[in-house]
């Protein structure tokens, strides 16, 4: 029976160990605290749980807009008014979520048979691990190991986060109160996130940004679309600014920009990125190569630099996704144990930022198309023109489709509506199985629907750059 050693229990770690255990391994899974890692216990569960929430707050604001209202409380006559958070009782529902989800993941792994082992673990050598726990150290032999540690949030020597009134994105669910006003340091997809669900949840918000407009790594169409949402709200973004440092004053929060300026709130929120958990885990000692920025360096197959030892998840440094962690881990542990394998392929995988409105992305971007060679076939279609979109008071967001030149075939797309998250899925399928405009626009949708917009957008692409009849498009 082949031994497997998974170290961390994130979506990269417990995944594989269900496949490991599916395809007959035995299977021992090293966690420190908790499973389901950052993903289920301090990332992807807790802060999609809040935005949850947020986004009620969202559409109990546009209520007025379609003719509702309550008359005898609140400052005025809107639902909005009406209605206080507790935000002790939202982040109480959000750990205990995320508990529940850790928990089930628990029951899974034990009914498959996997050895769940509470403790620290790091390699000794490529094919042995050295787990320490509350009984002690021990050594465990292994035939293959997975590596799937982690990251941890980025801090600032000047801006040392202390859970109370400098936090990072693992410590905002220790608050039990709304802050008066909060910094958010960082307009990245973590950083536009949680200005946006305390801005829904009625906090002041001010947003640093270090570039001239918020999600720099996103669609640049779909940036600005939340951009011109979140200045309509209220929120103040200061575009093209750099925090230096924060400190604590008393009560306050004093962040100082490079620019020598400084800003004051109540509580600062740091978003500044992450670091691999890469040190201290004998990675040099084994031989385990690793990138200038710390992470390990793996192949299509999740392999490393030793071949008894793979990596999946947010230390590979690939796509921080919890999918794409969870697939690195599946088709680690294919490959490892010799079951049927494709290699990763990320011009496949879809993404979403949970704000309001989502924006949702799959394959080929605007910056691609705008660099490439190809004469790519685009559409945008404005959601303001959707029945459905008029009935449920939307009035921003689009979706945009890519396709080959001639061929027709769907290579990417661009959602960005409420509930973007659900309706890029067709586009994800499209852009897997090669499907063409034509062959999209033919299959029904229901009338009405967003996703009318997406079969619209396809239907008016029919003909890209045919030889026989040029394409009005506009690109």
């Amino acid at each position: 029976m082949t031994r497997v050693v998974i170290i961390g229990g994130g979506p990269g770690g417990y995944e594989a160990a269900l496949v490991a255990a599916q395809l007959g391994a035995e299977v021992t899974l090293v966690e420190r605290t908790g499973l389901g890692g950052a993903a289920v216990l301090t990332d992807c569960v807790p802060s999609k749980t809040l935005i949850a929430t947020s986004e009620v707050m969202t559409t109990i604001e546009r209520a007025g807009e379609l003719g509702l209202k309550v008359t005898a409380s609140g400052e005025d006559d809107s639902i909005a008014s009406s209605v206080e958070v507790d935000l002790a009782a939202v982040n109480k529902r959000v750990l205990d979520l995320a508990q529940a989800q850790s928990d089930s993941i628990a029951a899974q792994l034990e009914r498959v048979g996997v050895t769940v082992v509470n403790g620290s673990a790091k390699l000794d050598g490529p094919t042995a691990v050295l787990v320490t726990s509350d009984q002690g150290e021990e050594r465990i032999e292994s035939d293959i190991i997975l590596l799937a540690t982690g990251t941890t949030p980025r801090e600032l020597e000047t801006a040392t986060c202390d859970g109370e009134h400098i936090l990072n994105w693992k410590q905002v669910y220790n608050l039990t109160e709304l802050p008066e006003k909060l910094i958010v340091v960082g307009s990245g997809v973590t950083g536009a996130e949680f200005a946006n669900a305390y801005d829904a949840l009625g906090v002041d918000v001010v947003l640093v940004s270090s570039r001239s407009q918020v999600l720099p790594g996103e669609d640049q169409d779909a940036a600005a679309v939340l951009q011109g949402v979140f200045e309509r709200r209220g929120m103040e973004i200061m575009s093209e600014c750099r925090a230096n440092a924060a400190r604590r004053e008393g009560d306050e929060v004093v962040v100082t920009l490079e620019d020598g300026r400084e800003i004051r709130g109540s509580h600062c929120l740091m978003a500044v990125g992450s670091i691999p958990n890469t040190q201290g885990i004998g990675l040099e000692e084994a031989g385990i190569e690793l990138s200038k920025s710390g992470h390990i360096v793996v192949d299509k197959v999740s392999r490393t630099s030793q071949r008894t030892v793979y990596a999946a998840g947010d230390v590979t440094g690939v796509f921080a996704l919890a999918s794409v962690a969870a697939m690195q881990g599946r088709i680690a542990m294919w490959h490892a144990l010799g079951d049927a394998v494709a290699p990763l392929n990320l011009k496949s995988v879809s993404s979403n930022v949970f704000t309001a409105p989502e924006i949702a992305t799959v394959g080929m971007t605007q910056k691609q198309v705008d660099e490439g060679e190809l004469k790519i076939g685009t559409k945008t279609l404005q959601l303001a023109g959707n029945p459905r979109a008029k009935m449920q008071g939307v009035t921003e967001g689009f979706v945009k489709v890519f396709c080959l030149p001639v061929t027709g075939i769907i290579v990417g797309g661009v959602v960005v509506a409420p509930h973007a998250s659900e309706l890029i899925h067709s586009l994800s399928l499209a852009v897997a199985e090669k499907i063409t405009v034509d062959q999209f626009s033919h299959d029904f949708t229901v009338y009405p629907s967003m996703s009318g917009s997406i079969a619209e957008a396809a239907r008016q692409l029919h003909l890209h750059d045919h030889p026989e009849k040029p394409s009005k498009t506009q690109v």
